[in-house]
């Protein structure tokens, strides 16, 4: 860390308030050498605590520098460690939850710039969410303690959250997330609900029952590995590639080669339509989810039209 990010840090954070022009100065100091350090990431949660009217400009700058951070601090880039999310969300937490738009904002951010992020990451996220609709109390209330329904601002984190490329199913949902909408649901009923959450709703039920991802995401140990292994340009291994692609080319025996390395497409078809067919076990687990407030309310209807329409349009 630069002396002159130091000091303009420490003096923020004495003031409790800091101007355009000084988070202008932090960016060019922080940014310096193409890079947050940890140092500069610890000033920045210190300055950012000390706030007692956050700015847009400084939003923006917490947001994007510590998410640049988290995400492609350390290597493998682009891949969350656990003690990263592990800071992460210790360094967020005020007394067990969140209390700042811009904090939970940077969390998301996380979620979606990265490509895999530990489940706790993603379970803390969508956990702070879920408390506030319950309790009436986080930052996306913005002040107004109504509880027991879902706003716009929830909805839309949440979208944000469970379909993010480092989400748990990536591109899609998974149960625990389909399970986790249908408990908001049950609890807001009746609610002055935003009209995205009854979308979010069916479109995030819809996803994991009939839904299809090939995508798994690699864990960071695995992907250090593979990275390892591409920067590798022994002359062994280039002889290899040399002669497999030669062989494909020759004879077109070595079908293999090209399927690995992205020249010859997989026809997905039969994986998309079976993974659009409900099965039984999820039949039965959607069947237990509409039964436990006992009632087939407008959201369960809403969700069996949709997927009722699915079907049809295979």
């Amino acid at each position: 860390m630069t002396m002159q990010f130091r000091a303009l840090a420490e003096q923020a954070a004495a003031d409790g308030a800091i101007s355009a022009e000084e988070i202008l100065s932090l960016r060019r100091a922080g940014w310096g050498d193409g890079a947050i350090s940890p140092e500069e990431a610890e000033a920045i949660f210190l300055v950012n605590d000390s706030l007692e009217d956050p700015s847009v400009e400084w939003a923006e700058f917490f947001v994007e520098a510590l998410c640049e951070f988290v995400v492609n601090g350390v290597e493998p880039k682009g891949y969350v460690s656990q003690s990263q999310a592990d800071w992460l969300v210790e360094r967020v937490r005020h007394n067990g939850s969140l209390q700042s738009m811009t904090e939970l904002e940077l969390l998301v951010k996380v979620i979606e710039k990265a490509l895999n992020v530990p489940q706790s990451l993603k379970d803390f996220v969508i956990a702070q969410v879920e408390q506030a609709v319950l309790t009436g109390e986080g930052p996306t209330r913005g002040g107004h303690l109504e509880r027991g329904n879902v706003n716009a601002v929830e909805a839309q984190i949440l979208r944000r959250a469970i379909f993010a490329q480092a989400g748990d199913r990536p591109a899609a949902v998974s149960r625990s997330e389909a399970e986790m909408l249908f408990r908001l649901k049950d609890a807001t009923l009746a609610a002055n609900n935003a009209p995205e959450w009854k979308r979010l709703f069916v479109q995030g039920v819809g996803s994991y029952l009939s839904g299809y991802t090939s995508y798994t995401p690699l864990q960071a140990e695995r992907a250090a590995e593979l990275e390892h292994f591409m920067d590798d340009s022994t002359p062994s291994l280039l002889r290899f590639a040399g002669r497999m692609a030669k062989a494909d080319v020759e004879t077109g025996a070595v079908q293999t080669f090209r399927t690995l390395f992205g020249r010859k497409g997989l026809d997905k078809a039969p994986e998309v339509a079976a993974a659009a067919q409900v099965t039984t076990e999820e039949s039965t687990w959607l069947q237990g989810q509409i039964d436990a407030n006992n009632v087939v309310d407008e959201y369960d209807e809403a969700l069996l039209a949709f997927l009722a329409e699915e079907k049809s349009g295979l």
